[in-house]
């Protein structure tokens, strides 16, 4: 199961106590204090780590909570300190204070990590408080409760090449031609219910990440269909390839199923930049952090018309191509028509400088 979102409490250990202690051994009189310090509890850390690609594992459970440090013993024995637990989480992972709404950290790469709850310093021992003149202080101090936080997890898939476009357009069936993931692929549309990642290899020494996100509609900015919850994966693709049918089966027309992505992608953008629309929408939440990068409408985009082998194919990729004024692409990803056109139009767009 597929969980990009995610809401936790997370509590770091409380830092043990300080002893009360006097020194007692025969032949010593007055031994004076022996008391030693608490162990720090320890700290919950966020860690964005490779291979980890959902927030699955984090969602069976409410609360997380790290250990607490252990008391200070007499003899000037220190408390010994708790192990920080460690929560990995795929990387593209935001992690946002749940009460205030703000960011605490982007782990946009393997390998950063942030300090969700820190741990509670150990108390004082009675040792701590001898002077000469308080010999026998009976004076400790107790460890310090550890953080609890609520925060907000947010993945946002970060891939080099977006496949954009409505339900059915050919997306799941283009990733699994051209990588070994295995999405759902039927002959009617929403079979993708959640995002996918597939690497494609170019060459021998060059390779880039796609992803597939779920087919949009009309009205996905505003919370219709799977659209506003996926849309987010594609702020990290500095690459959108949009796909049209050509002979869509509700029998609409492809060049205004393509102005109609478009507005989508306009309108979310809008969304994103505008604190009071994101407030306002179903099933959104106001966050306070607006994204990193130039808007999803102003990334460079690759236009392919799919299902080459259809008949009329061709002429659906002609109109397009005048009506844009630009280059449209034509391929099948059944019978490998035009793949390797796609392929080429993609590594000449990854020389460019990354847009988000």
């Amino acid at each position: 199961m597929f969980i990009d979102e995610v809401e936790i409490t997370v509590e770091a250990g409380k830092g043990g106590d300080g002893c009360l202690s006097f020194r007692r051994e025969k032949y010593v009189p007055r031994g004076g204090p022996d008391g030693g310090d608490g162990g720090d509890g320890g700290s919950v850390i966020l860690v964005a780590q490779e291979g980890v690609d959902s927030l699955t594992a984090l969602a069976h459970r409410n609360q997380w909570r790290a250990e607490s440090g252990e008391r200070g013993g007499g003899n000037n024995r220190s408390g010994a300190s708790a192990e920080d637990l460690l929560l990995p989480v795929p990387p593209g992972t935001m992690v946002f204070d749940a009460q205030h709404g703000h960011l605490l950290k982007d782990l946009s790469a393997a390998g950063e990590q942030v300090v969700a709850a820190r741990g509670g310093r150990g108390g004082k021992g009675n040792t701590r408080f001898k002077t000469a003149t308080n010999r026998a202080p009976r004076q400790t101090t107790p460890g310090e409760p550890g953080e609890v936080r609520a925060v907000r997890l947010e993945l946002k898939l970060i891939a080099d090449v977006g496949l954009l476009g409505k339900p059915n357009a050919g997306k799941s069936t283009l990733l699994s031609r051209l990588s070994r993931a295995r999405p759902e692929i039927a002959p009617y549309p929403f079979t993708t219910k959640h995002p996918n990642l597939g690497r494609v290899q170019i060459d021998a020494d060059r390779s880039f990440l796609m992803a597939d996100i779920p087919g949009l509609i009309e009205g996905a900015h505003a919370g219709a269909g799977l659209g506003l919850d996926f849309l987010r994966h594609l702020q990290r693709s500095g690459i959108l390839i949009h796909l049209v049918e050509p002979a869509p089966t509700d029998g609409t027309d492809p060049l205004e199923n393509y102005r109609a992505i478009r507005n989508e992608v306009e309108q979310y953008d809008a969304v994103l930049t505008s604190v009071g629309q994101v407030a306002n929408l179903p099933g959104t939440r106001q966050v306070g952090n607006l994204p990193h990068g130039r808007p999803l409408a102003q990334r460079q985009e690759i236009v392919a018309v799919t299902k080459a082998d259809l008949p009329g194919a061709d002429e659906v990729r002609a109109k397009l191509a005048e009506t844009l004024g630009r280059e449209v692409l034509l391929f099948s990803a059944v019978t490998g028509q035009g793949l390797n056109q796609l392929l080429a139009a993609v590594a000449a767009a990854l020389h460019e400088p990354p847009a988000w």
